[in-house]
């Protein structure tokens, strides 16, 4: 009880010190302010920015997969980049044959005119598939129907329009039966789909416009090829990512004819992988910012004990004084060692409140991909953890020195 009695006391005659000389407090525990609103503002930025883009890839569909084709790297520059897309023999033979997977689809893209009555509209994103798009995509049709397999065996001129597209073209409320021209050709509007957001900084981010799909087959009628612009699959399971990949691989380079030591001239990509990748960057990220702090405390600390040696050269009559009542060298070494670590812990909260400001100042920008920043606790610990650490080391010392300052020699400093 006695010794927090005496912390207590200390900490109050430390700040009284720090209020009493206040600019050279601040210029003291500059280091220490700069370092912890460093950590915490990269630190708080880092885990918004990685929150924001988890949350746009789980807009994706945790268990999706990219597949395409891609020219091995001792082969770039000498040939076309279209020779290894993916064949619709390829994807049909996964169709059948993965067990990982529970859905696929090719992807064709078109740019369309599209005239609806007195309404035309160019430049039109029109895009190709398999029905299997719904399930993977979760985009089912919320007016008539869904686009389904007869569609595609049959190359109908049908199409889904998004919801967009009903007041661009000016259609009716429930569009299905209608007919509209895509590029002078008659398609039926089957059903419409519900336009799905993407956010800005993404491929095709920004606000979205009317969009067509169509039957795969219809769309390599308009544009003739037997590949794939690309092609998508869903997992069967959330946690198969690594299977999946491996399966697929193998697949593609059975199909491929690729041998032990050819490189793949293929892709196969997962949401979970790309998460994984995202993870590992901001944990770099959180490192680096340690690395950035612990450069700044050290330049701190060496400033605290500066400061602390010079408070024992001003001080050394008061310490030679409560020597000769009795004061002990454990007290007066407790002493300047609180003092040191006040003075640390106020840097440290300084800082704090600086580089919180600073994250809700950016948080604060409209469409800032930062709006969920925020300051973890575990970085609020750490920092005020090593601000403290910080004074204990850098003040022992002066403390030390202080502690042995003998009382008659310290009595008869001038």
């Amino acid at each position: 009880m006695t010794i927090l009695r005496l912390i207590f006391q200390t900490a109050v005659l430390a700040l009284g010190q720090l209020w009493a000389n206040k600019v050279r407090a601040v210029l003291t525990m500059l280091g220490i302010m700069i370092g912890v609103g460093a950590v915490i503002a990269t630190v708080g930025a880092t885990e918004g920015l990685k929150s924001y883009i988890l949350k746009e890839f789980d807009s994706f569909g945790p268990r999706k997969v990219w597949m395409d084709g891609t020219v091995p790297r001792s082969q770039r520059g000498r040939v076309s980049s279209t020779q290894y897309d993916l064949r619709i023999s390829e994807l049909l033979y996964i169709k059948d044959n993965a067990q990982t997977i529970d859905a696929i689809t090719p992807m064709q893209f078109l740019s369309g005119t599209v005239r609806a009555g007195d309404e035309v509209r160019t430049g039109v994103s029109v895009t190709g598939m398999w029905p299997d798009w719904h399930e993977i995509e979760k985009r089912q049709a919320v007016q008539g129907r869904p686009l389904i397999w007869t569609d595609v065996n049959e190359v109908r001129n049908v199409c889904l329009v998004n919801d967009k597209a009903i007041a661009e073209l000016r259609l009716d409320s429930d569009p299905s039966g209608d007919f509209i021209l895509l590029n002078d050709r008659r398609f039926l509007i089957v059903g419409v789909i519900e336009t799905k957001a993407v956010a800005q900084g993404f491929p095709g981010g920004g606000e979205a416009r009317t969009e067509l799909y169509i039957p795969y087959t219809t769309a390599i009628a308009m544009q003739p090829r037997d590949t794939a612009n690309f092609a998508l699959a869903q997992l069967k399971e959330a946690g198969g990512a690594d299977e999946a990949k491996a399966e697929l691989s193998s697949i593609l380079r059975r199909l491929r004819r690729l041998g032990g030591e050819d490189e793949n001239n293929f892709q196969v990509e997962t949401v979970q992988s790309v998460i994984d990748q995202v993870s590992r960057v901001a944990t770099g990220i959180t490192v680096a910012a340690g690395g950035l702090v612990a450069i700044s405390l050290l330049v701190g600390g060496i400033g605290i004990m500066n400061i602390m040696l010079v408070s024992v050269s001003e001080r050394t009559r008061e310490i030679g004084l409560r020597k000769a009542v009795g004061a002990r060298p454990s007290v007066i070494l407790l002493q300047f060692l609180v003092e040191a670590v006040v003075l640390c812990l106020v840097g440290g909260m300084i800082g704090l409140l600086a580089g919180a400001g600073l994250l809700l100042a950016v948080a604060a920008i409209p469409s800032s991909p930062l709006a969920d920043a925020g300051v973890p606790l575990w970085a609020v610990g750490v920092s005020l953890g090593f601000s403290a650490l910080t004074g204990i080391v850098f003040g022992m010392f002066p403390a030390i020195k202080a502690a042995r300052l003998d009382p008659i020699v310290a009595l008869r400093h001038e």
